[in-house]
C-alpha cells in the first residue's frame, strides 16, 4: 500500500516508465492521465477517507483475427489497447465490497453469500460476487475493499468493458489479499466462469484473457479449460498503422434480434453434430465439404457456410502469427480483409436480418473500402450485427478515413489506438 500523497509526488516527477507502458509517449496524453488518476485518488479520499491504497489498470481488448471461433474451440488473435479502466482500491477490515464507479452510484457486496442470485443477473454486483466466490473456491484469500473505478472503455464499444471490468476486480482481489500471485489467465478463467454463472451470460474466453494478459497474443481454445496463450512479438507502432475502432452504432436487444445473434454458435455446432463432433474444431472442412449434400436438409445452408467461414478463420489466425513473427504486414493486412470478406459472405453476421433495412456495419465497411483499397484492412470487429469495425490505417490516410467515417457516424466515433503490453495489472510507479 502507499499514500495518496506518495502517489502523488511519483506522478507529478516526470519522466514515467509505467505510464508510458500503458498510455505511450505522448506528452500530453500522459499528463491527461496522470490528472485522471490524481482526481481518482481525491475521490477515493473523500468517498473511503482512507490514504493507503493501491492503483490498478486493466485494458479493453480488440479482436484482430478469428471472429466468431473461440465458441467452437478455435483460435483467435487479440490485443490489449490503451483504452482502460482503473482503480484506487484498498482494504477496509470488512467482509463487504464497496465499489463506487465514476458516474454511476456506489454498490456493496456482503462476502458471506457468495450464492448465485437471479436477480442479480446483467449487473456489476453479480461480477463481483462470482469472482470472489470462484476465486474462494480456488483456493485464493478475499475480503472486503473498497474501490473507486473510472472507465475509458466505452460499453458497447466491441472492445469488452465488461471482461476489462472483471478481470481489474480480479486482479485487485489478487494483489490487496494474495500477493498477486494469481495469473493472468487464471484471472480470465475466473472472470468468464463469473459472467457464466452470476451474471447470467454465456460467453467465450476470448475477451477475459485478451484484457488479462495483454499485449498481442494468440489464443487457442481446442482445450477450453486450459487455453493456450501465445505472446507474438511484434511492434505495431513500427510499421506506421493505426489501429482505428469507428463505432458505428446500431444493435438491437428484442428477442428476434437476441436469437439471431444466438444462432451463430448454435448452427455451426449443429454441423459438427452431424458430422459426429461437438464443435467445428473437431472436424476439417474436407468433412464438411464431403458431407453438404447430406446434412443441409438439416442444419441449413447458412449453418454450412458459417462452418466454411469457422474453418477459414480458424486456420487464418495461424496464418497471421505466421506473417507477423516474419515481419510480413502486408501479407497479415491482406488476411485481415479476407476475414472481413468471409465474415460478411459465410458467417453472415453483418447486419441482422430481422432489422435488415439498418446496414450500418455494411455502410461503414463500403466507406473503409473507399478510402483504404490498396492502402490498410478493414473488417469487422467483435459480434457484429452492428457495434463496430476495426481498420488498420496508415498515417498518410488517417485523416481522410476518420473524416469519412465520421462524416456519416459522428464526431468522436473514431478511436485511434494502439496495442499496450500490459494487462491487468496492479500500477507501480
Amino acid at each position: 500500500m502507499a499514500k495518496v500523497e506518495s502517489l502523488e509526488r511519483a506522478m507529478n516527477d516526470g519522466d514515467n516508465d509505467a505510464f508510458k507502458r500503458l498510455y505511450g509517449n505522448d506528452g500530453s496524453e500522459l499528463k491527461r492521465q496522470v490528472g485522471r488518476y490524481m482526481g481518482l485518488m481525491n475521490e477515493f479520499k473523500s468517498i473511503f477517507r482512507t490514504e493507503d491504497v493501491e492503483l490498478f489498470s486493466s485494458p479493453g481488448r480488440t479482436e484482430i483475427g478469428g471472429n466468431h471461433t473461440d465458441h467452437n474451440y478455435g483460435r483467435v488473435l487479440a490485443g490489449a489497447v490503451n483504452l482502460d479502466n482503473i482503480a484506487v482500491a484498498a482494504k477496509n477490515g470488512s467482509n463487504v465490497v464497496r465499489i463506487k464507479s465514476v458516474g454511476y452510484p456506489e454498490f456493496q457486496v456482503d462476502l458471506s453469500d457468495l450464492e448465485p442470485d437471479e436477480k442479480e443477473h446483467y449487473t456489476s454486483k453479480a461480477l463481483v460476487r462470482g469472482i470472489v466466490a470462484k476465486m474462494k473456491a480456488n483456493g485464493y484469500e478475499a475480503g472486503g475493499f473498497d474501490a473507486c473505478i473510472e472507465g475509458r472503455v466505452p460499453k458497447g464499444s466491441g472492445l469488452s468493458s465488461s471482461a476489462s471490468f472483471e478481470v481489474l476486480i480480479g486482479a485487485i482481489v489478487s494483489h490487496l489479499f494474495n500477493d498477486g500471485r494469481m495469473d493472468a489467465v487464471e484471472n480470465a478463467i475466473i472472470g468468464q466462469w463469473a459472467e457464466n454463472n452470476f451474471f447470467g451470460k454465456p460467453c467465450g474466453l476470448m475477451d477475459q484473457t485478451a484484457c488479462s494478459v495483454g499485449g498481442l497474443i494468440s489464443i487457442d481454445f481446442k482445450d477450453p479449460s486450459n487455453p493456450i496463450v501465445k505472446p507474438i512479438d511484434f511492434d505495431f507502432v513500427s510499421t506506421g498503422y493505426s489501429l482505428v475502432i469507428t463505432d458505428v452504432g446500431g444493435g438491437h436487444d428484442d428477442p428476434a434480434s437476441q436469437a439471431e445473434y444466438a444462432s451463430l454458435p448454435t448452427e455451426m455446432k449443429s454441423v459438427a453434430k452431424e458430422l459426429g463432433a461437438e464443435v467445428l474444431r473437431e472436424v476439417t472442412l474436407e468433412q464438411i465439404v464431403d458431407k453438404i449434400p447430406e446434412i443441409r436438409e438439416k442444419t441449413g445452408d447458412r449453418a454450412i457456410l458459417r462452418a466454411i467461414h469457422f474453418q477459414g478463420d480458424n486456420q487464418r489466425v495461424a496464418d497471421q502469427v505466421k506473417a507477423l513473427e516474419n515481419a510480413d504486414f502486408r501479407a497479415f493486412l491482406k488476411m485481415v480483409v479476407e476475414s472481413g470478406q468471409s465474415s460478411f459472405m459465410y458467417n453472415q453476421n453483418i447486419y441482422d436480418i430481422t432489422h435488415k433495412e439498418e446496414q450500418v456495419v455494411s455502410v461503414g465497411l463500403a466507406l473503409s473500402e473507399m478510402v483504404l483499397k490498396g492502402h490498410g484492412a478493414w473488417r469487422v470487429h467483435g459480434g457484429g450485427f452492428g457495434g463496430t469495425i476495426q481498420a488498420f490505417v496508415p498515417q498518410y490516410k488517417l485523416e481522410e478515413y476518420v473524416k469519412t467515417l465520421e462524416h456519416v457516424y459522428g464526431k468522436g466515433k473514431c478511436h485511434i489506438m494502439f496495442v499496450r503490453p500490459e494487462g491487468a495489472i496492479k500500477v507501480t510507479l
